[in-house]
């Protein structure tokens, strides 16, 4: 039996081991397709049963693999079954071998989803690595984007430019919010050797992983770690020691230190809390006017008043440790959008507001309004009916 190279197979979820996973079949003859290896355990013939029932049974005979199938539409048909890859490699080959074509989920997607905004959310999504970020990510796929750049199209349509030029400003104050939605915060713990920041690293992330130990200048390359603070994607940099320093290694790392504060979205200047204030950490404290100023080993300070600007912790304790990443996640987020709101994620919607502001701002609504239409627009060839199930997993 062959069915054309009309009909796909999809591998939806992630490659590797897991307990499940999800595969679709998508064409005109989806159903003769799965009729002709599946069989219900209920004994009644899969073409029977409607749309969104949930059947078990049965891939290539009585002893083959358990799994569930789910009609979506007539076309398109998700298959549910054990993770892994021999599984998955199984179910994928029979399907190849009636005549299907293997497509990976990205370039499915660019065939089958006309709406270039929910198409580019559904890929993000499948990178977001919180609950948070995909929240924000879901609610873009479901119009939130979409509504906020109607709200300055209709606006401009008015004759409300100033309506239209806040809306825009409003979305490109959430344009670094947008950035970070897949792409982590990037958060530096810098300062003086031997203050801590190794330790600091480990007790944010509850686990060790950078070395620790009380000989200065430990640390002399970055060492990165991923984590999530307050909902939100971080990647938590440990460096060397800001110092003056005439060997080669310590000059090289305190170097990739520099580096790594001109890029970073925060920093956290650590202070060791159990002696007194040096005159090399005052300049730092004003060489670095925003980071999150931080006196760690508060466990062996001398009984004093704590400074109010600066967090007190104790990394070898935990004391304090929630709320420096309570603060490093207010720092970065310090005002989260209310839920459906409209927020940019990728950086083509982030150029096209820019242009739109500078648009209105030389009170050109005419030119404002083709460079929204031009982003929003269905893009052709593509396959509506897709948008028209997103209730699937697709």
């Amino acid at each position: 039996m062959t069915a054309g190279g009309a009909n796909q197979v999809v591998v939806l979820t992630a490659a590797g081991r897991s307990a499940v996973a999800s595969l679709l079949v998508d064409g005109p003859q989806a159903r003769e397709l799965i009729a002709a290896r599946f069989k219900p355990l209920s004994g009644r013939p899969f073409d029977g049963y409607p749309l969104r029932a949930v059947v078990v049974g049965r891939w290539g005979g009585p002893r083959g693999e358990e799994v569930v199938v789910c009609p979506r539409a007539d076309d398109r048909i998700e298959v549910h079954c054990h993770g892994g890859l021999a599984a998955v490699s199984a179910l994928v080959n029979d399907l190849v071998q009636l005549g299907c074509r293997q497509l990976p989920w990205t370039a499915w997607l660019r065939l089958r989803e006309c709406d270039p905004i929910r198409a580019a959310a559904r890929r993000s999504l499948a990178d977001s690595r919180t609950l948070l970020t995909a929240a924000i990510l879901l609610d873009q796929y479901a119009g939130a984007l979409h509504r906020g750049f109607h709200q300055i199209e209709w606006a401009i349509l008015d004759g409300k430019l100033g309506q239209a030029t806040a809306t825009a400003e409003e979305m490109l104050g959430r344009a670094a919010l947008g950035r970070h939605l897949v792409e982590p915060w990037r958060v530096v713990l810098a300062g003086r050797p031997n203050t801590g920041k190794s330790s600091l690293l480990n007790a944010l992330l509850g686990y060790r992983r950078a070395i620790v130990n009380e000989q200065p200048g430990t640390t002399r390359d970055v060492v990165t770690a991923r984590t999530a603070l307050g909902g939100w994607p971080v990647e938590l940099a440990d460096t060397a020691g800001l110092t003056a320093s005439c060997d080669p290694l310590e000059a090289a790392g305190v170097a990739r230190t520099q580096e790594q504060l001109r890029t970073a979205d925060a920093v956290v200047l650590v202070l060791d809390a159990s002696r007194p204030v040096r005159p090399e950490e005052t300049q730092l404290e004003v060489a670095l006017p925003r980071a999150i100023r931080v006196h760690n080993k508060w466990d062996l300070a001398a009984p004093r008043v704590p400074d109010s600007a600066a967090l007190c912790v104790s990394a070898l304790t935990g004391a304090g440790v929630d709320r420096l990443a309570a603060a490093i996640a207010i720092h970065l987020v310090p005002d989260p959008p209310p839920s459906g709101a409209a927020v940019p994620f990728r950086p083509a919607h982030v150029r096209v507001l820019a242009a739109v502001r500078s648009a209105l701002s030389q009170q050109d609504g005419v030119a404002a309004l083709e460079l929204l239409r031009r982003l929003i627009a269905p893009r052709t060839g593509s396959t509506p009916s897709a948008a028209a199930g997103h209730r699937s997993l697709v």
